[in-house]
């Protein structure tokens, strides 16, 4: 009996080895699949040559300028706030009103903000007159305080850049200003971070 106890014990040694080659195997083959992924995500996550696309030829750089460009373009807005809100008696309808507004101006660049300053006097005294000339429900709506934003802007740009006048035409045409500043005006928008109407 005890040879067969022996013989018991020997067979059943072996299969712990197994189970030790077994884990070997497991450890061995994650360690590749996370050498081979971390590899394999370097190599992809390689950034490539500009000049250079997959196919070894040159990749066209335009798309890239045109991305510079568009930045180098893109500069932060200026802002011009007047150093007090505006305070004016309204038209009167019915009942006295009074408007009090702070009002700031989006420029298109420095020497447009520089102008603003020497120009600052002047500048509030029009607006002032233009402010003046409204009525309380002039200004009740969104589109009437849109529209007032606009004839500031067209007014403040011709203060800074006078329009020339065209020879030939007697009578001028008065229009509406649009909702967009032209391209190069000084003024690009009026903005009001209040308005109060009482």
């Amino acid at each position: 009996m005890a040879d067969a106890k022996t013989a018991e014990t020997e067979v059943e040694a072996p299969p712990p080895k197994k189970k030790g080659k077994l884990m070997l195997f497991i450890v061995i083959g994650a360690l590749v699949l996370v050498l081979g992924g971390g590899g394999a995500a370097y190599f992809l996550l390689k950034k490539k040559p500009v000049d250079e696309s997959a196919d070894g030829e040159e990749a066209p750089t335009e798309v890239k300028t045109r991305k510079k460009d568009k930045k180098a373009d893109h500069n932060p807005p200026s802002f011009h706030k007047f150093d007090k809100p505006f305070t004016v008696k309204l038209q009167t309808e019915q009942q006295e009103a009074y408007l009090q507004a702070e009002v700031q101006l989006r420029v298109l660049d420095s020497a447009a903000l520089e102008a603003l300053k020497q120009y600052d006097p002047e500048l509030k005294h029009r607006i002032m007159l233009i402010l003046l000339a409204k009525k309380a429900s002039d200004l009740s709506t969104a589109q009437g305080v849109q529209r007032l934003s606009n004839e500031i802007r067209e007014t403040v740009n011709n203060t800074l850049e006078p329009p020339v006048p065209r020879k030939g035409k007697e009578k001028t045409e008065v229009k509406e200003p649009g909702d967009v500043a032209a391209p190069d005006a000084p003024v690009q928008a009026v903005l009001f971070t209040s308005f109060i109407i009482q």
